[in-house]
Formats: C-alpha cells, sequence, structure tokens
C-alpha cells in the first residue's frame, strides 16, 4: 500500500471514493423507503462525482488501469440522468394533459 503521496490528493482519492460509495447506501435507503427496489437521482449524482473526482485522481497517480476504469463512467451515468429526466418529462406532460381535460 502505497501512503507516499500528499495529503491532498490522498484527501482527494478518499473524497472520491466517499462519493462513490455513499451512492449504495443512498440507493438502499430509497428502495427500503419505497419498498421495491429504486433508484433516486441522488444515486446518479453521486456515481458522477465519485467517478470524475476518481477519474481526476487515477490520472495523477498515472495509473492506466484505474483510468480506464473510471474514463467511460461519467457518460453512462449522465444518459441515466438524461432518461430520468425525460420520463418526469413526459409524466408531467401526461399529467398537465389530464388535468386539462378534467376542467
Amino acid at each position: 500500500m502505497d501512503w507516499s503521496d500528499s495529503t491532498f490528493w490522498l484527501a482527494l482519492g478518499l473524497l472520491g471514493q466517499t462519493a462513490f460509495g455513499l451512492r449504495f447506501v443512498v440507493q438502499w435507503i430509497a428502495s427500503e423507503r419505497a419498498r421495491e427496489s429504486y433508484v433516486p437521482k441522488t444515486f446518479w449524482y453521486l456515481s458522477i462525482l465519485g467517478s470524475l473526482v476518481l477519474l481526476v485522481y487515477a490520472i495523477h497517480r498515472r495509473d492506466p488501469v484505474f483510468t480506464i476504469a473510471y474514463l467511460p463512467n461519467t457518460v453512462v451515468y449522465v444518459r441515466n440522468l438524461v432518461l430520468v429526466h425525460r420520463r418526469e418529462r413526459q409524466r408531467e406532460a401526461v399529467a398537465s394533459l389530464g388535468a386539462e381535460a378534467s376542467s
């Protein structure tokens, strides 16, 4: 184990890992509350944050395996958020049409 990096970089790497790990806690709590498997938007935002911070850390460490592992992640997480937001807009549009039809 190499702890010889500066305190700043170690703290940044640990921050990224914490954000990335917290997403599972958030998802677990949200699923327990919903009483079914549920992935809240916060999961995706924490995924983006953790992935980007860990990517920066991996680049700093010049670790090609770690860098390649985190390089594509943000694209997938952002795409999931786009899909979530699109679904929300569609639901709002349907609800709005339903409200107009009943008035």
